[in-house]
């Protein structure tokens, strides 16, 4: 792989404790622990190195199925980058103190944690989550408001990122988030080779509700997938929410319920986050300037694709390019700053 010598890998651990859930295991393991030759040449520096690690020499996982032996001693976390804390199948029962204190130990040094649905009990248990935003399964929303009131929970999303801490809700967000996180770390276009390995949806948005209806359907439907891959290949077009109503043959207001039943979105963030998404694999490729990568992506200026790049993904376009572009040598851009956008609502 393409990768800097000089770099070295980007070290996750992950602790399991008595009860862990061995979906969330298996997740950490899928995402930062297989070798990854479907990255071959794509990768600009080192792909993560996973270890497991608890406080016993054997830990028994969620309702007896299996216990797991011969991982690393808990001792691993004091040299991850990262730390994914364990989840509780009894959020009310608090993880054992060795835990806490390496979460404690790990936060104070500054690594990067991570929590997968009740996990976000965890991390709350150790107090680093105290005046942040953070999300859980919105099964336990009520239990963990209070027991932890100076934690500003929302548990009506996929994840949150706050940037050292990220929270994810039920088992399927740990997908998500941990796609996020690779997004973040490798780019768009890395993030999307290990969705499509996973055969999983390279990107469903953090702000998307957890729980979305799907009434059963009285009648044989089609769904959203026609119309949803016509705007796809028309982004960089001025479409509006008329317009993809138009081509569903529904009206604004029917097609905003399915998008909600459906997606668990309204049809302009659907169609905001997609720019998004093909914007960054623009930016990656490095052949456009910033205003033809917001004209091709249908963002319109390179001022409102600063704004919406900074919303989404949490850094400029440029810093973007940087960390993530093909090339070394950047396209200069001479766009001039401007409030407009492409992107309008029907009215």
């Amino acid at each position: 792989m393409s990768q800097e010598s000089s770099q070295s890998a980007h070290r996750v651990v992950a602790i399991v404790d008595d009860g862990s859930n061995p979906f969330e295991v298996g997740v950490a393991t899928e995402l930062f622990g297989l070798r990854r030759p479907e990255l071959e040449g794509r990768l600009r520096k080192p792909w993560y190195e996973l270890r497991l690690c608890s406080a016993t020499p054997t830990v028994s996982m969620h309702a007896g199925f299996f216990t797991i032996s011969g991982i690393a001693p808990l001792e691993a976390v004091e040299e991850a980058d990262t730390v994914l804390v364990p989840n509780r199948p009894d959020p009310e029962v608090p993880p054992s103190g060795p835990v806490l204190d390496a979460v404690r130990t790990a936060a104070s040094r500054g690594a990067r944690l991570m929590s997968f649905c009740t996990g976000a009990f965890t991390l709350a248990e150790a107090g680093v989550l105290d005046g942040r935003r953070a999300t859980t399964h919105w099964r336990w929303a009520d239990v963990f408001r209070s027991r932890f009131p100076r934690v500003d929970l929302d548990p009506d999303v996929l994840y949150i990122d706050e940037g050292s801490v990220l929270t994810a809700a039920g088992s399927a967000a740990a997908l998500d988030l941990g796609l996020h996180i690779i997004r973040n770390d490798h780019g768009a276009d890395v993030a999307n080779a290990v969705s499509r390995r996973a055969v999983f949806a390279g990107h469903r948005d953090g702000g998307q509700r957890q729980f979305v209806e799907r009434p059963v359907a009285r009648r044989a439907e089609a769904g959203l997938a026609p119309v949803l891959e016509w705007a796809q290949a028309r982004l960089d077009q001025p479409l509006t929410v008329r317009d993809l109503a138009r081509r569903a043959s529904v009206s604004p207001a029917t097609l905003h319920r399915r998008f909600a039943a459906e997606l668990g979105t309204t049809p302009l963030g659907w169609l905001t986050g997609e720019r998004v998404r093909l914007a960054c694999l623009l930016l990656e490729k490095g052949e456009l300037t910033l205003d033809q990568v917001a004209a091709s992506s249908g963002l319109g200026t390179a001022s409102n694709l600063r704004l919406l790049l900074r919303k989404h993904v949490g850094v400029n376009p440029t810093e973007y390019r940087r960390r993530f572009g093909h090339r070394q040598r950047q396209p200069s851009s001479l766009s001039a700053p401007s409030t407009s956008s492409s992107v309008h609502e029907a009215r």
